[in-house]
């Protein structure tokens, strides 16, 4: 195994589970996670750091699916924790293995910066909702302020691959929107902790439409 695989195998997942779970993330996560209702799809659920949150009274089936070996050990552990049910797979947002409109939620929350394909990914989200069924989205990504912005074009390069394809500079609600849902933003605001370049937070709810 190589450094750079190794790196992205073994220590990303731990970089993720530890930075993902800090207290300023976790209350964004509190916004979004508890309204998933129905059959429920997590994407990028390797660390299994949402499924606390959830209301498993409102859950009829939960899946999950991520392309991380370890994080999906971690997601495994949680769900086993919960005493629930869940389909955990290993996989990705560009090629979900589930049926069309086989979910009423997705929650889809600090994953879409490391997708290989933002908007197919995007797409696939939207294939697997029924008719009307909700995105919950948190994710960290483009800020407005453009000396932010290009600051972080420049990072991008290096920050993605330290970083297991986390990006910096993705716009987040503009893109759901873009991509055929009906935008119900709830929040955005940079991270009371760490550098701006990195700390910019949009959070709400989508609806599938047409």
């Amino acid at each position: 195994m190589g450094l750079a695989r190794w790196w992205d195998e073994t220590v990303v997942p731990r970089i993720i589970r530890c930075g993902c779970a800090q207290a300023p993330i976790m209350e964004i996560r509190q916004d979004v996670v508890p309204l998933a209702s129905g059959r429920v799809l997590e994407m990028g659920c390797g660390g299994g750091i949402n499924q606390q949150l959830y209301d498993p009274a409102r859950i009829e089936h939960f899946a999950g699916l991520d392309p991380s070996g370890k994080g999906l050990d971690y997601a495994r552990a949680a769900a086993e924790e919960k005493g629930w049910s869940a389909d955990i797979r290993q996989g990705v947002a560009e090629d979900i293995p589930f049926a069309d409109e086989s979910f009423d939620t997705v929650v889809c929350t600090f994953t879409l910066c490391s997708v290989n394909d933002h908007g197919r990914s995007l797409s696939e989200l939207r294939r697997v909702l029924r008719p009307g069924g909700t995105l919950l989205f948190a994710e960290h990504g483009r800020s407005p302020e453009a000396k932010i912005a290009r600051w972080q074009e420049r990072i991008d390069p290096v920050w993605s691959k330290l970083f297991g394809n986390c990006h910096l500079s993705r716009p987040v609600t503009s893109a759901v929107a873009a991509s055929g849902f009906s935008t119900e933003p709830s929040g955005a605001r940079y991270m009371s902790v760490g550098p701006r370049f990195a700390g910019w937070m949009e959070w709400g709810r989508a609806v599938k439409t047409g």
